[in-house]
């Protein structure tokens, strides 16, 4: 019985931590089966009740009443629907986009075709292009030449036919055939109207696109029937995608069957007889308003409603009035933002001193995000001084350099804009006029934009001209605006990559590294990558070459690579040359390759991977964007760590080093866009080849090229410590660089700090 007792009490203690778990659990079946109980009973009480069934709803179908949706529901009504496959047919793997929007079947919301002709080319359509045209996600001109010169900075398709029924005919068909897939929203217009591009773009956002929609100012056609109407061209009209679709059949019947001189009636018979669609002024709540110039208007002096409100206008006579009107418009619009931008202010004023916090809740500016508050000592986000001549942070690290360009324009901006601000707020009792900045200073705050703080000598004058000299303190913000998402071109990741490593007799040394990496992370992995050496030969040892190769060591071990993957060839080249200069060995890899080539221009102390030949291969895009990596440069392991091991964790090996800034060796870019820099170079520096010296391939595209130059940090480009020799015969810039390059590359501050300071303890002893 004892024995008996002391196994029920083990078991007990055993059970005690699990008794609230078991205690909870049979609680909440109780708890549920009697639940389940009850609805069951209340139920059956509802299922017998006495009495007819109560009827549906009015103008509810009958499987509506019984719980089931009804025949006009079937869009919501979940279908399975089982996979088959042909057993005939072999079997395809399915290719997923890259993006869902691709995947889904997105389209873009609103494309843009503007009719223009010979006489209005060069003017009007210009004028266009210069306006409005960068406001659309996508504008195309048409016209009815042949072989056209194409303006600067315009997409022109040319029909080769002028007939303006003709071009109507041709630009719908284009539009279907190019973009029919593609868009939501097709606006048409001419030339010679002048149409606000932000509010036809707010007008789609209101119109729904599974309705066939012909909106435009609607006109009665002459002698015909009196409901029907068509679009006028001259204010534009806008075509709905569904419509476009089922137009599309019938052009060549309208072509053939309807007879008119104007391409917008012909359309508007074609829309009207095959689709019985009219064209209407107003849809879904939304007006398409309009205006009618009127000859020797004068743009500035328009304050009718009609005319602030219009989506388009025309006729427009000349490109002196398109700008005029753009100007006039988009003073409307700017008044418009700013008196809602107070309104909203005065809202938050409002709604602020409801808050727990009061009016103290109020940030500055009103509706602005307040400043960022740094956690800790390495958040703090320092602050620039500035004069009107001099900036005390240069971008080089300088401690002092002079204000010009784009910072020169900022400074005398904001300059402008503190003493307006005074003027306006302190007229006309005082009007301050600007004598000197005595003080300035800026940062950039990443929630809410570029903060400064001025210090200003001002002249003050009353109204009775009466002045005094003054010193004010006054703080602005330049807010961040509306943030945009940058449309880029598709690229893949299966794209080859060409390496290209040039060798001097000084990188002998860490060749062998370079090809073990090499073979281990590409050949091994099968990635689609090639890889040319350049062999620098120095004069001299030209001339010894048929005696002693300096480069044979290299051409073995290439050699032990071959024989190893028999299906990789590693092809050289060999240059003579005094001057390595980057410019002119790309000249030479460039024409022994295709142009669409994909380089990846590298050095020896490079760890090739294949997560950077990824980035690679994404962040260069052919004719749009060329790459130029930050590599990581670890420190000197006998600065950093004294005689210690080296430590091999990730926050070690991101301590033990730093981003070399002032390196450009490595780059990424197709060759057609090198051949077209490089072409354009060559035009600018004609026969100086000396000039070539003291350039870098960042620098022929920086400057001979509207690319985009992608350069930022790249963690998976890894370099070993050394030290490298900076050849004199360069630029002095480019000798400067790599000066600068190896002393950063030492140690950081306090791995150099320590240093000093163990050096003069073992001095002092």
């Amino acid at each position: 019985a004892v024995a008996a007792a002391m196994r029920l009490g083990a078991f007990l203690s055993a059970l005690r931590p699990a008794l609230p778990l078991l205690l909870g659990l049979s609680l909440g079946c109780s708890l549920s089966l009697l639940r389940a109980s009850w609805s069951h009973s209340a139920a059956e009480e509802r299922c017998l009740a006495p009495g007819p069934p109560a009827p549906p709803a009015r103008g509810a179908p009958p499987e509506a009443a019984e719980g089931r949706p009804g025949p006009g529901h079937e869009d919501f009504r979940p279908r399975i629907v089982p996979y088959y496959r042909d057993p005939n047919k072999p079997y395809k793997k399915v290719l997923r986009t890259r993006y869902i929007q691709t995947e889904l079947g997105f389209h873009e919301r609103l494309f843009v075709a503007v009719l223009t002709s010979k006489a209005t080319l060069n003017t009007l359509a210009v004028a266009v292009n210069k306006t409005v045209a960068h406001h659309f996600p996508r504008l195309l001109y048409f016209t009815g030449l042949r072989s056209a010169k194409v303006p600067h900075g315009m997409v022109l398709v040319a029909h080769g036919d002028e007939r303006p029924i003709w071009l109507m005919y041709e630009t719908m068909n284009y539009i279907h055939q190019h973009f029919g897939s593609d868009y939501d929203w097709f606006y048409i217009m001419q030339d010679d109207t002048y149409a606000q591009a932000e509010q036809v773009k707010a007008l789609v956002t209101h119109l729904s696109i599974n309705q066939d929609v012909y909106l435009g100012r609607a006109e009665e056609f002459i002698g015909g029937d009196e409901q029907a109407r068509y679009c006028h061209g001259g204010f534009g009209y806008l075509l709905s995608r569904s419509l476009l679709l089922k137009l599309h059949p019938h052009l060549d019947s309208c072509r053939n069957e309807i007879l008119s001189v104007r391409p917008d009636e012909w359309l508007g018979r074609c829309i009207i007889d095959f689709l019985g669609i009219t064209c209407v002024s107003q849809l879904q709540g939304q007006h398409y308003h309009t205006y009618e110039l009127a000859k020797n208007t004068e743009p500035e002096k328009e304050e009718e409603e009609e005319f602030q409100a219009a989506l388009a206008v025309h006729p427009v006579s000349d490109m002196t009035l398109m700008y005029r009107l753009h100007k006039q418009f988009s003073r409307i619009q700017l008044d418009r933002v700013y008196q809602e931008i107070q309104d909203l202010q005065m809202q938050i004023r409002n709604l602020t001193a409801l808050t727990p916090a009061g009016e103290a809740g109020v940030t500055w500016p009103v509706g602005i995000n307040a400043p960022f508050l740094p956690k800790s000592r390495f958040e703090v986000i320092s602050w620039d001084y500035f004069t009107e001549q001099h900036l005390f942070s240069c971008p080089d690290g300088s401690p002092k350099c002079e204000l010009s360009g784009a910072s020169k324009a900022d400074v005398s901006e904001i300059i402008e804009s503190a003493v307006e601000q005074l003027n306006r707020r302190y007229q006309p009792l005082l009007r301050f006029s600007k004598r000197q900045l005595l003080n300035g200073y800026r940062r950039f705050d990443p929630t809410r934009g570029m903060e400064y703080t001025l210090d200003l000598l001002l002249e003050a004058a009353t109204q009775k001209g009466h002045s005094h000299v003054l010193a004010k303190r006054v703080s602005l913000v330049r807010p961040l605006s509306k943030v945009e998402i940058i449309p880029m071109p598709y690229v893949t990741e299966a794209t080859r990559v060409q390496l290209v490593l040039p060798l001097t007799v000084q990188d002998l040394d860490f060749v062998a590294n370079f090809l073990d990496m090499f073979a281990m992370n590409t050949l091994d992995t099968h990635d689609n990558a090639l890889l040319t050496l350049l062999f620098i030969y120095h004069p001299y040892d030209a001339q010894r070459v048929g005696q002693v190769d300096v480069f044979a060591g290299v051409k073995a071990m290439v050699g032990e690579l071959e024989k190893r993957y028999a299906e990789v060839k590693i092809p050289w080249i060999s240059v003579k040359t005094e001057v390595p200069s980057q410019v002119k060995l790309m000249d030479i890899v460039s024409k022994k390759h295709p142009v669409d080539t994909l380089f990846f221009l590298a050095s020896v102390w490079t760890e090739i991977n294949m997560e950077f030949l990824n980035r690679c291969r994404m962040n260069t895009i052919s004719n749009w964007q060329v790459f130029f990596p930050v590599h990581f440069q670890e420190f000197n392991p006998a600065l950093v760590y004294r005689g210690e091991q080296t430590a091999s964790s990730n926050t070690d090996f991101l301590r033990d080093g730093h981003f070399d800034r002032h390196s450009f060796a490595e780059a990424c870019f197709y060759n057609s866009d090198y051949m077209t820099a490089r072409t354009k170079l060559a035009a600018d520096i004609l026969d100086r080849d000396e000039v070539l010296e003291s350039m870098e391939v960042f620098d022929v595209f920086l400057h001979y090229s509207g690319l985009h130059l992608f350069r930022a940090v790249e963690p998976g480009l890894v370099q070993k410590y050394t030290l490298r020799s900076c050849n004199p015969r360069l630029s002095e810039e480019l000798y400067h660089r790599c000066v600068l390059s190896n002393l950063e590359g030492l140690a950081s501050r306090s791995h150099l700090a320590m240093a000093l300071f163990e050096q003069e303890q073992a001095n002092s002893t």
